[in-house]
């Protein structure tokens, strides 16, 4: 058997031996600011799409046949003497404007706390018709071409109930000394609530609910009868104070 010299190359022997080597940390550097780079462009992508499709929702607001005016009545606020119609125009798809024109007379229903009493049926009571105003801005929830949805609804009211007291004598007769009750009413409202548009007609409902401040400028007459003399008596009070008030109802109407 042979055995290999000095000089000579075992069979095993595949080459040189080398160290491992690791990248560069520049390298790390630049795969970094490669993944920032891609998940930015990503983030305005992603920003892009939401802006086209407002501005889809806008162009087709714009050109589309659909429900942009609505003609409503309060189906309650007569019970607090109240009869406004109402006015709301979408200016944007989830934007609108609504004002509000009407009467006032006789209140049904007492509220102490914001200053409604209920209004007498005695002939001595002579019930007068007053202004009715209102003005607001509301702001859909939902992204939808025509006003309907969830919503909150910013609103200024002014309201005047009037009434005359005639005076009565001993007898209890009516004289013709009258006494004016007037009490103005300017409210800022904040509402919220859900208009729903009838899905094979025009027809639609809006519900309500919310609270506000109620500023209270009144002259409340007090009428009052005497029983040792049957003598009546009238005071004259004025109030002029910042009340809170709460608000609650339902419109109905068409759109068109």
């Amino acid at each position: 058997m042979r055995h290999a010299g000095a000089g000579s190359v075992p069979a095993a022997y595949l080459g040189p031996v080398r160290t491992p080597s690791f990248p560069s940390p520049r390298v790390f550097v630049v795969l970094l600011g490669m993944a920032v780079s891609v998940s930015l462009a990503a983030q305005d992508k992603q920003k892009t799409k939401v802006v086209l499709y407002k501005d889809r929702l806008n162009a087709a607001f714009d050109t589309v046949d659909c429900v942009k005016n609505v003609i409503k009545l309060n189906a309650f606020s007569f019970f607090r003497g109240e009869f406004p119609v109402y006015y709301e125009r979408a200016i944007t798809h989830d934007v609108s404007i609504e004002i509000g024109a009407g009467i006032t007379f006789r209140n049904y229903i007492s509220l102490p706390w914001d200053g409604d009493d209920v209004d007498a049926f005695s002939a001595g009571t002579e019930i007068k018709i007053g202004p009715a105003l209102h003005a607001g801005f509301r702001y859909y929830f939902m992204d939808d071409l025509e006003p309907q949805g969830g919503y909150l609804h910013l609103s200024f009211a002014h309201l005047e109930y009037i009434k005359d007291i005639r005076e009565k004598n001993s007898e209890g007769e009516l004289t013709d000394v009258r006494n004016r009750d007037q009490r103005t009413y300017n409210d800022l409202r904040l509402l919220a609530g859900y208009q729903l548009l009838g899905a094979t007609s025009n027809w639609l409902f809006d519900f309500y609910g919310g609270i506000g401040l109620r500023d209270r400028n009144m002259q409340v007459v007090t009428e009052t009868l005497n029983l040792v003399d049957d003598q009546w008596s009238y005071k004259t009070e004025t109030i002029d104070d910042v009340v809170p008030a709460l608000y609650m109802g339902v419109k109905v109407g068409v759109g068109f």
